[in-house]
């Protein structure tokens, strides 16, 4: 059948990060639907996210995996300077928080046993906060890793200990550590490394998308004490992202493109995850994820292992298209920016309306919406399987989603902001140190 739409570049290398959300690059080209909007694509694996950035930004990539941060700071100015823009959001959930084996020990002191015997779940920080005020009084900095200053992971991490009333620390102008008053220390650590930084001591524990939670039950080294789902339920994860010049030029192109990882979105979720197996053995090659199939089958399909033999039934731990997974809401743009600005990477206060225009910038639903009604149209996906919300935000997120019960407004964020208990608020402001 003819292309929906008639692209103005047909040749395109995309790039991504060796994790398992990366999967609806993967599944598009493999299923053919790139090809069946006339693109020819060239997927091509990244040294790091800040080298992805790089390249999208500077054209030597025409597109990428990003982290939702990623399109927000550079457009804001925080870290790599650039116009980018995101038509697509890639899934939800599907990340975790792994302690080694000494930490978990200690927390499990702390932590609720249900009568199978089994550590109560969500596990809140709280029962952390002993073990790392142990660790102080024997004067040994309480180390983690994260993936990205401006990831989700990054994010999460600061949210779930700040929950347990642990400071994960704030940012300066003049500090870009993120360390300032912490109590947790937080540093960047390339997801494929962190199970062997784990293991040599270097840091206690981390946060990071699959496979390198599971990877750490598999290579007996650590515990996966709780997953993002659990801190948020079906939080925003990665995001599809392209300068605001490459649409510009190219705007039938990213239509099309965006159509074909709907497709491939809508294949990953069909049928109750029935493709997850195939899927699973296409990440897994060496071009894609290149991890263990086991490891990436442990959170593709449906269950997630934290303690070694304690797997739990997780079905929505990777989600990409169910609950309007797909649709880049300005709500979730919104949620990024408050946390930028709870930890100080937004030095100063922002009005609210600054946070809705700032959204409006960087996530393109008019695109999405575009390439959605041509799937509708030519009858490849029926109406029924879109959200196309007038205004583009989600409705708030209750407290009974979020693991320290504080409801989320998108369209509040100050207000938001001022309700949560550890990070800045109103016109508080970070100087280096204080």
């Amino acid at each position: 059948p003819a292309a929906a739409f008639d692209v103005e570049k047909d040749e395109l290398t995309l790039g991504f990060i060796k994790l398992t959300d990366m999967a609806p690059l993967a599944i598009a080209k493999e299923k053919g639907f790139f090809e069946d909007e006339g693109l020819y694509v060239t997927l091509e694996a990244q040294s790091n996210w800040k080298v992805l950035l790089d390249r999208v930004i500077s054209g030597e990539l025409d597109g990428a995996h990003m982290l939702a941060g990623q399109p927000i700071a550079a457009t804001i100015g925080y870290g790599t300077k650039g116009e980018v823009i995101t038509p697509f959001s890639m899934d939800l959930n599907g990340n975790g928080i792994t302690v080694s084996n000494e930490v978990w020990a200690l927390m499990k002191e702390h932590i609720e046993i249900g009568a199978d015997g089994k550590p109560v779940h969500p596990i809140s920080a709280a029962a952390l906060k002993p073990v790392i005020e142990a660790f102080r009084a024997e004067g040994k900095p309480f180390n983690m890793g994260m993936v990205f200053p401006v990831s989700t992971h990054n994010y999460e991490l600061r949210y779930w200990l700040a929950a347990g009333g642990i400071n994960p620390g704030l940012y300066a102008p003049d500090d870009v550590s993120g360390q300032i008053g912490a109590e947790a220390l937080l540093s960047v650590t390339p997801p494929p490394q962190m199970p062997a930084t784990l293991e040599a001591g270097t840091i206690y524990g981390y946060s990071v998308g699959e496979p390198w939670n599971q990877a750490a039950v598999f290579k007996g080294i650590g515990v996966p004490v709780i997953t993002d789902y659990e801190i948020w339920k079906n939080n925003p994860e990665k995001v599809f992202g392209l300068t605001a010049a490459f649409n510009e030029e190219n705007p039938e192109t990213v239509k099309a493109l965006t159509r074909a990882l709907i497709r491939a979105a809508e294949w990953l979720d069909a049928n109750e995850n029935a493709n997850r197996a195939e899927a699973v053995e296409i990440l897994a090659r060496p071009e894609y994820v290149g991890a263990d199939a086991a490891v990436i089958a442990n959170s593709m399909t449906g269950t997630f292992e934290y303690e070694k033999g304690d797997v739990r039934a997780v079905p929505d731990f990777n989600v990409f298209f169910r609950y309007n997974a797909t649709f880049p809401y300005y709500s979730d743009a919104v949620w990024y920016l408050t946390q930028m600005r709870r930890w100080g990477q937004i030095a100063e206060a922002k009005p609210d309306a600054w946070y809705d225009e700032t959204a409006k910038r960087v996530y393109r639903p008019d695109i999405y919406q575009a390439a959605a009604q041509s799937l509708i149209e030519d009858g490849t996906l029926p109406a029924s399987a879109f959200d196309f919300d007038a205004d583009g935000y989600r409705e708030p997120t209750p407290a009974a989603d979020i693991i320290d019960a504080v409801a989320y407004d998108p369209k509040a964020p100050n207000a938001y902001l001022e309700s949560l208990a550890i990070g800045l608020k109103g016109t508080e402001v970070v100087q280096g140190g204080a």
